[in-house]
């Protein structure tokens, strides 16, 4: 089974899904610069992700894809511009900050523990952990149960959704490499996001299970109303997943539309061609 067959029917599930987000973005990111010792990573970057989409980020290899990430989630502070989320300007927020508020990302390379369980990882990123407090343990210990219960009890449920039920006390380090992808998206999905910066959600995975997080994505914004941000080299998964689709070159936005827009756009192939220099 071809990634490509997976994947056939997909962008029809998430037909107008573009059209159905309203009109106000649920992330703008404006002139957003970052300098790494003289090597300006990126500078004045654009970006809009509407509610309610499967958004593609794609550029060749050194575009900044991953600095605007990092940036926007808080995991290094940009030198110049703005990140405002959901109404709010979150410019420069600590990452833990940033994901209380709505938006989560995941890592190309899977981060969870792996001497823990797959339910253990789920649930070191459940909100409102009464453990994290104490005094709770000793004052409120029924309350400490039953909120405990109520973390377990959303673990599996995501688990569920991901079908990584099998795997659920296996040790992370023991699960496929698509299964880590999967647990992955499941941390996220533990802190109740509105938004989740997915970097390269298929990379390494094989093609079936690759068509299968195609698949759980177009399901999770359909049933949870997600929204996603997704950096990918995969084109054929862009293609059939993300609309719109924002094309990065040397730091900056370099198109933005439909995939086939940006396909036929002769910057973005000159882009990806290396046959000149993009034009700023």
């Amino acid at each position: 089974m071809s990634a490509s067959d997976g994947l056939t029917g997909i962008s029809d599930q998430i037909g107008g899904a573009a059209s159905e987000a309203t009109a106000v973005p649920l992330l703008r990111v404006s002139g957003l610069s970052r300098n790494f010792y003289g090597v300006q990573a990126i500078q004045a970057a654009d970006l809009e992700v509407r509610p309610g989409t499967i958004t593609g980020l794609i550029g060749p290899n050194g575009a900044g894809k991953t600095t605007l990430f990092n940036c926007i989630s808080g995991v290094i502070p940009p030198d110049a511009g703005r990140v405002i989320f959901d109404g709010e300007d979150i410019t420069g927020w600590r990452p833990e900050r940033i994901s209380r508020r709505g938006m989560v990302r995941t890592f190309q390379i899977a981060r969870g523990l792996p001497r823990l369980t797959v339910l253990e990882n789920l649930l070191l990123y459940g909100i409102d952990q009464p453990g994290e407090h104490l005094g709770r343990l000793f004052l409120l210990p029924g309350a400490v149960a039953t909120r405990e219960a109520a973390l377990t009890e959303q673990a599996i449920a995501i688990a569920d959704k991901l079908r990584l039920t099998e795997v659920l006390n296996n040790r992370a380090d023991a699960v496929s490499g698509g299964q880590k992808k999967l647990l992955e998206i499941g941390r996220a999905l533990m802190t109740r996001p509105k938004l989740i910066l997915l970097d390269e959600p298929i990379a390494g995975v094989n093609p079936s299970l690759a068509a299968e997080i195609a698949d759980r994505l177009v399901r999770l914004r359909e049933e949870e109303g997600l929204t996603f941000l997704i950096i990918e080299h995969d084109m054929d998964l862009i293609a059939r997943l993300c609309d719109p689709v924002t094309v990065m070159a040397n730091g900056r936005r370099l198109a933005e539309g439909s995939f086939d827009e940006i396909t036929h756009n002769p910057d973005v192939q000159e882009a990806y061609l290396g046959s000149r220099e993009w034009a700023s």
